[in-house]
């Protein structure tokens, strides 16, 4: 109709946590907007701090690590959601993102008002020789926790580097399953941003686990070898 004012069209680039719960903002606040998501991932809005605790059985439901579909999210939200689909430009001058169906390889492009960032990051993995080994594994989505833990049926001496808090509950989980677990922290603490005397605390208690705790100390280089892979401290 002449005069009536054209819904905001809203995209939000990344849509697990930050960018779905911008997405529920966005709808509570404006009931007319256009909502798009853009996921390059599998998944949408799932619960991160679970998945060591599905590799080490205590959730055994892989379903719950998932709080929406995005076929449920887009309906409760009234929003598109388009996952497997990677933002691959910017044109901030005619307003539109390009994307990639990543199943397809074909690129579109989505006209947008108003644009929000919240793509996530890859897990940092530094330049170290023989880091690219099959056995070496990230943990930032469901896919890489399914990694994890159909390729613990098969191993006893587990290496888990960096004592943040996935990594603590990577160890705790790890404990469970009997594996044989050494911690390695570049920072001379365990939980780095953390109070060192409940640091302390904690390093006793994985200490009197039974858990190989090294602290001060980075890994130089793996040496993959056929049946194991071994890495080397730098110093």
């Amino acid at each position: 109709m002449d005069g009536q004012k054209a819904p905001l069209r809203l995209v939000i680039i990344g849509g697990v946590a930050a960018g779905a719960s911008a997405a529920a903002r966005a709808r509570r606040l404006c009931e007319s907007a256009q909502i798009t998501i853009i996921e390059r991932g599998q998944d949408i809005s799932f619960a991160n701090c679970g998945m060591p605790y599905y590799v080490g059985g205590e959730i055994t439901d892989r379903a719950k690590l998932a709080l929406h579909t995005p076929q449920s999210l887009g309906t409760l939200l009234n929003a598109q959601i388009f996952t497997q689909t990677e933002a691959i430009e910017i044109n901030r001058e005619r307003k539109i993102v390009i994307v990639k169906d990543l199943k397809t390889n074909i690129d579109r492009e989505i006209p947008y008002d108003k644009l929000i960032l919240s793509p996530g990051a890859r897990p940092m993995k530094p330049p170290i020789p023989g880091i690219n080994d099959s056995r070496i594994f990230v943990l930032r989505n469901l896919q890489d926790m399914d990694k994890i833990k159909g390729a613990l049926a098969n191993v006893q001496k587990v290496l888990v580097i960096g004592a943040g808090f996935i990594g603590l509950e990577m160890v705790e989980m790890l404990h469970k399953l009997r594996k044989e677990v050494t911690l390695v922290e570049l920072m001379n603490q365990v939980l780095p941003q953390m109070d060192s005397e409940m640091a302390k605390a904690m390093e006793v208690e994985l200490a009197n686990k039974g858990i190989h705790l090294i602290l001060g100390d980075g890994i130089a280089e793996f040496s993959p070898e056929p049946q194991q892979i071994s890495a080397k401290l730098k110093s």
